[in-house]
């Protein structure tokens, strides 16, 4: 496993979300909330741990309404700008994604073909459109053989 988790990538992930880790064993817990909008969530990172027959990151989102996971998590972009960390796992040539943004909201964009991320959006049905804008900045953590492979 090429990626890992560091102090200076939690310290990251803390300034771009406003809201700090507080470490229990194995797993790395903040809590966000949004009073104004009546959101609140829970970010846990369990940095490699074992998941099934491997070792992995695994991260998990807890909200009133959802449980969300993301296995094998393999990279991470924090983007200041939109106030969101978004980190994501590949598979052969897939790439899934859980955002979080620093108003306690997320998003979840699973098994989307790595092609779209760097093709011309306009082509896209407006219902797939949006997966690839947001998993688009996650490109060039993307190995280069799956993300310029065509679809066979």
């Amino acid at each position: 496993m090429a990626f890992q988790f560091t102090q200076n990538i939690f310290k990251s992930i803390e300034k771009v979300l406003g809201a700090h880790f507080q470490k229990d064993n194995d797993c790395y817990q903040m809590v966000l909330e949004n009073a104004d909008e009546g959101r609140k969530l829970t970010l846990e990172i369990y940095p490699d741990i074992p998941i099934g027959q491997r070792t992995g990151h695994l991260i998990s989102v807890y909200t009133a309404a959802s449980h969300l996971q993301l296995h094998f998590c393999s990279g991470y972009v924090v983007s200041e700008m939109l106030g969101e960390v978004t980190f994501i796992a590949e598979c052969g040539g897939k790439v899934s994604g859980l955002i979080i943004e620093n108003g306690a909201a997320c998003s979840l964009y699973s098994n989307v073909d790595s092609n779209i991320l760097s093709g011309d959006f306009t082509q896209l049905g407006p219902e797939v459109m949006l997966s690839g804008i947001a998993l688009s900045l996650t490109e060039h953590l993307l190995p280069d053989d799956d993300a310029n492979t065509s679809a066979e």
